[in-house]
């Protein structure tokens, strides 16, 4: 089993993306604390993953706001008196926030999406360090989505804390680096959940013709299993991906499985980087006068 013995934190893990994360950790031996803001289904959830488990495998959950300081620093502790050591972090939870054009969708939700989707990957990330740095190993892991690397219209809110948390993972990889400490993100891919629904209820009013119908087309093909997000989470919390950091992986396209053999290759170069793209990278040459 590729995670045996391993401890991982995972937000956002009552449903969906985050449910299949804990699910795949928990089959490859780690024991694992989830958390999420609704208490019902968290709960639920800690239930069916129970039943996953092996005997001694420990599966803990605990309510928490991860754009809370407090619930992060109440969220961190436990897991750290539970476990003593925590090897693995997993940045899933998010929401897509408010949807409609910039300037007319509501200020007070426009924020509250970055609060939750980028303040939510950082405040867990800040108060694991430490411990990460003692140990002098670690995994972080940030979920990443289409708003970091495409714009996304009329859902403003929700690409730009995904392109921030790309940035954010970057930065992290390069600082934690010399604590062996892996920081990288992963692109699930286009994804049958709740973001789903909330599009199409949404409406092509609210997000647009073209999103509208890309979405019903996906919701009609099934769009990408979940699986494969979370094998490539469980890829990255292994000790196989040891040394692979600041990249951001997609797990529907990209040969993930076989990074480890690229390790040096990856660490000397931008692929699967955010980068600003010049003329010269599209074969224009407009700096010749």
């Amino acid at each position: 089993m590729k995670l045996k013995d391993r401890n991982a934190l995972i937000t956002g893990a009552s449903q969906g993306l985050g449910k299949a994360i804990a699910e795949q950790f928990i089959r490859e031996g780690a024991n694992v604390l989830i958390c999420a803001r609704e208490k019902k289904a968290l709960f639920a959830t800690r239930d069916e993953l129970e039943k996953l488990a092996a005997r001694g495998q420990q599966v803990l959950a605990t309510p928490c706001d991860v754009s809370s300081e407090g619930e992060v620093a109440a969220m961190t502790e436990l897991a750290l008196k539970e476990f003593r050591f925590v090897h693995v972090l997993v940045n899933n939870a998010g929401i897509y926030g408010p949807m409609g054009p910039t300037e007319s969708v509501s200020w007070k939700e426009w924020p509250r999406s970055i609060e939750i989707n980028l303040y939510g990957v950082l405040l867990p990330t800040r108060a694991l360090i430490p411990h990460f740095k003692k140990a002098g190993a670690g995994k972080v892991i940030i979920l990443s989505g289409g708003g970091a690397t495409n714009p996304l219209p009329n859902i403003s809110s929700y690409a730009a804390a995904k392109a921030a948390v790309v940035r954010v993972m970057e930065t992290l990889a390069e600082e934690l680096k010399p604590f062996r400490v892996d920081v990288n993100a992963v692109a699930p891919g286009a994804l049958n959940t709740r973001f789903l629904d909330e599009v199409l209820a949404g409406g092509k009013e609210t997000v647009g013709e073209a999103f509208y119908a890309k979405a019903l087309k996906q919701k009609e093909s099934g769009g990408v299993p979940l699986e494969k997000g979370a094998r490539l989470c469980v890829y990255l919390a292994s000790s196989q991906s040891d040394g692979i950091t600041g990249k951001l992986i997609s797990a529907q396209w990209d040969p993930w499985n076989k990074l480890h053999e690229h390790k040096e290759e990856l660490a000397q170069s931008d692929i699967y980087a955010l980068r600003r793209i010049v003329p010269e990278d599209r074969g224009k040459k407009w700096n010749d006068q």
